[in-house]
């Protein structure tokens, strides 16, 4: 059992899994700097540059749920091991990519590894660690890496594409996940799924990740053809999983307001979060003008100070006063950066105008995403664990490509309305209006779940050991 596990071999395996997660974290965000130097090299459209992220979070995004229900039945280990292996060998295809079509096609495929590899996770996670204490720790330790990954992304891919090439946004992979299979195959234990006689839901899984794609790809896209057909689909899908005699996502985890709040919050929080980093990056290249490597520098004490909160007193806070009181008093922070950052001029200045709030954020986050983890997973029976986590992964690419689009579109709509006045005075317009609907997201948050979330989740009925990270 996983209690009876020597504590070494446990936090080895907690680290395996984490290192896996953060480098799948990270490509979301690496490429996002060294999309010029692509551009250029490989001949991409300007259409067609945003494919070498889209690519990437749609089959990332609409592949979750169902990885997550694949570890269930399959066992998460085999799912996990599987995953990483061909996110790694897909990573050396993009590396290798001479033209445009390859390196999409690699993408996708990293897409599709990635979504195998992280969607089990925090079910293994959660497993590992049936102690409330020892639970929120580890929790805590892989919140960070969701937290601070794209952040990291954004430092690492400036750091490679200027030192030596865009490729190495990729081959930094190889040596990562080379060694975490090594180390996963000898201290991760191996679990016994259901089978795939249990049931698989194949319809439910083709509606839902077709929904989930289209949805991704309609609102990076602005396509609104591809977000009616996922409405439809998604709707379909709740119907099938209403009837179906083994679903892909069971409608009783939705009956815990734990389960269900913390996944609608995520929505928004992440909507907020990601998406002010995208306009952060705009604003300190395109109007105060740092390069890609300085621009990735100056990300640098968000995860940091993420960490601190994240790995130091998280855990402590949410023990103390509860996940709930945490996760809103973290979401506070995070709204007071981002309305500090609703100020920011063409005059600005890093150390004085832009760092201070992200430290208040890098709190904030580090705060708020353990607690709402461990919301996410309250009440979850050992045979549904993959899938919840499938669940809360799948919430968070729903949110950063909502943000990311609807910020974007804000940014350049209020720029393209100031177009008489001075280019970089009509930037940091559109940038302040972003900053505002940034805000607007996590105060949305808030409410949503001062509303939802009870103050001390109850424990499953059917799963008693199973407890909040960091409840008492």
């Amino acid at each position: 059992m996983a209690e009876n596990r020597p504590t070494r071999s446990r936090g080895l395996a907690l680290a395996v899994l984490c290192a896996a997660s953060l480098m799948v974290v990270l490509d979301s965000s690496i490429v996002a700097v060294a999309l010029p130097a692509i551009q250029a090299d490989l001949g991409f459209t300007a259409a067609g540059l945003a494919w070498v992220v889209t690519a990437y979070l749609v089959a990332f995004g609409g592949l979750l749920l169902l990885s997550g229900r694949l570890g269930d039945l399959l066992g998460r280990r085999r799912v996990f091991l599987g995953g990483l292996g061909l996110f790694t060998a897909a990573s050396l295809a993009a590396g290798l990519a001479g033209n445009a079509a390859v390196l999409v096609v690699s993408r996708f495929v990293q897409g599709v590894g990635g979504a195998l590899a992280s969607a089990v996770v925090l079910g293994m996670i959660v497993t590992m660690y049936p102690e409330p204490r020892a639970r929120a720790k580890a929790i805590g330790v892989y919140s960070f890496t969701q937290a601070a990954g794209a952040s990291i992304g954004l430092i690492a891919g400036g750091a490679l594409t200027q030192a030596l090439s865009w490729h190495w946004t990729f081959y930094v992979n190889l040596p990562i996940g080379a060694v975490a299979l090594v180390l996963a195959v000898r201290v991760v234990e191996a679990d016994r799924g259901a089978g795939l006689r249990a049931g698989l839901d194949a319809l439910g899984a083709v509606l839902v990740t077709a929904a989930v794609m289209l949805g991704v790809y309609g609102i990076t896209g602005y396509n609104r053809i591809a977000l009616g057909a996922a409405v439809v689909l998604l709707a379909g899908f709740v119907v099938r999983q209403a009837k179906a005699r083994t679903p892909l996502l069971p409608l009783r985890l939705f009956r815990s307001r734990a389960v269900t709040g913390a996944n609608l919050v995520m929505v928004l929080m992440v909507a907020g979060m990601l998406g002010f980093q995208f306009v952060t990056a705009l604003y300190l290249q395109q109007v105060l003008g740092l390069d890609a490597l300085r621009t990735g520098v100056a990300f640098l004490p968000v995860p940091v100070v993420i960490a601190i909160a994240s790995l130091g007193f998280a855990g402590k806070l949410a023990e103390r006063f509860g996940p709930r009181t945490v996760l809103l008093s973290g979401l506070g922070l995070v709204i007071a950066g981002l309305l500090l950052l609703t100020r920011v001029s063409v005059r600005g200045d890093y150390f004085t105008d832009v760092l201070p709030p992200l430290l208040v954020m890098g709190l904030g986050a580090g705060m708020a995403i353990p607690a709402l983890m461990g919301l996410a997973m309250s009440g979850t029976a050992p045979a549904d664990s993959g899938v919840a986590s499938g669940l809360i992964n799948t919430t968070q690419q729903v949110g950063a490509a909502i943000g990311t689009a609807v910020l974007a579109t804000v940014a350049a709509s209020r720029t393209a309305s100031l177009g008489a006045v001075d280019h970089r005075e009509a930037l940091a317009s559109g940038f302040r209006l972003a900053y505002g609907t940034s805000a607007g997201f996590l105060i949305a948050a808030i409410a949503l779940g001062a509303a939802v979330l009870a103050r001390r989740p109850h424990r499953s009925a059917t799963e008693p050991e199973v407890c909040v990270a960091g409840s008492a």
